[in-house]
């Protein structure tokens, strides 16, 4: 898969059948889009394309209104949102920087600088509440009528439901919020996890006996917050156990610097530079700042203590389950 930082070039301007939005999750309503764009990329015999933004369009213009607070939590990152679209068999991926000058396109703009002449777009699939423009001006309606003047066929994506509810990324955060990974993995259609090369951190968890595997996180409003039960992928040829604190570290530091740090169980080999998933089970407590360095050691302990215990219940159900059959 091809991803281009802002329009392909002249050279890479290939015919493609597109899709257009924010993307964050992946969830079953987008794979569902994202197939047909797939299948009509294959019929036509052009590329299957990716527009999605970077920051989020709602990200933008609250801190353009001086409040972050508004702007929506993210799902997932980068690096997840651009496996998980190349899993969905896509060709290209433009992630267009969101800036004031792309905000103020109008939609004829839009359509025409950047549909039509920066894309070559041949064929367009958009969800059926899809906006865009200028004061999000540009509806289906518009992009129908431009694809008859311009050439390109426009088709619009019904809502996906789960259960007579819409499949969205709103839904999929209000689940995470609740730390409902059950139903977060039935609109995702996978478990929730998180990847990311391990980074050095300050060695503070070497000290104190718990030494962990940090990822950073690039935007500071993840969807999750707190301590959690998680397995990790990529160190083993099967997931290992461990327990993860996912935010701000208040105890140790003040910077606002997010940080997933996972204490992987009884792992004692080299993790530096390694690409790993953090998948999350269940929640444990929220994160809090504590008065001194001991206080904090013990509640680790405390966390160790029960997310070792989540696993040998979950060993004891499977052995459960196969002494009945």
């Amino acid at each position: 898969m091809k991803v281009f930082r802002g329009l392909p070039n002249a050279v890479s301007r290939a015919p493609c059948a597109l899709t257009i939005g924010n993307f964050d999750g992946v969830h079953r309503g987008h794979q569902a889009l994202l197939a047909h764009v797939r299948d009509a990329a294959t019929r036509l015999g052009v590329e299957a394309a990716v527009m999605t933004f970077e920051p989020h369009p709602r990200e933008f213009f609250a801190r353009l209104a001086g409040d972050p607070s508004k702007a929506p939590v993210r799902i997932a990152n980068l690096r997840d949102k651009l496996q998980s679209l190349s899993n969905a068999g896509i060709d290209r991926v433009i992630v267009e920087h969101f800036n004031a000058h792309f905000a103020s396109l109008a939609p004829e703009e839009f359509i025409e600088k950047i549909l039509v002449q920066g894309l070559h777009v041949k064929w367009l699939m958009v969800g059926e509440d899809f906006c865009f423009g200028a004061r999000r001006a540009g509806n289906v309606a518009l992009l129908v009528e431009a694809g008859k003047k311009f050439g390109f066929q426009v088709e619009a994506l019904p809502a996906v439901t789960n259960q007579g509810e819409r499949i969205s990324s709103s839904a999929v955060r209000t689940a995470l919020a609740r730390s409902d990974f059950s139903l977060a993995k039935e609109l995702l259609g996978h478990p929730y996890a998180i990847s990311g090369h391990v980074i050095h951190g300050k060695k503070l968890g070497r000290t104190i006996g718990f030494p962990t595997m940090n990822l950073r996180i690039a935007h500071k409003r993840p969807a999750l917050s707190g301590i959690f039960v998680v397995q990790v992928h990529g160190l083993a040829d099967r997931p290992l156990p461990g327990v993860a604190s996912f935010g701000v570290r208040p105890t140790v530091e003040d910077s606002g610097r997010v940080l997933l740090e996972t204490h992987v169980f009884d792992y004692d080999g080299q993790a530096y530079g390694k690409l790993i998933r953090v998948e999350f089970l269940q929640k444990l407590r929220d994160e809090e700042k504590y008065a001194d360095l001991q206080t904090l050691t013990d509640a680790i302990a405390r966390d160790a203590g029960n997310a070792r215990a989540y696993f040998e219940r979950q060993s004891a159900r499977v052995v459960s389950a196969t002494d009945r059959i």
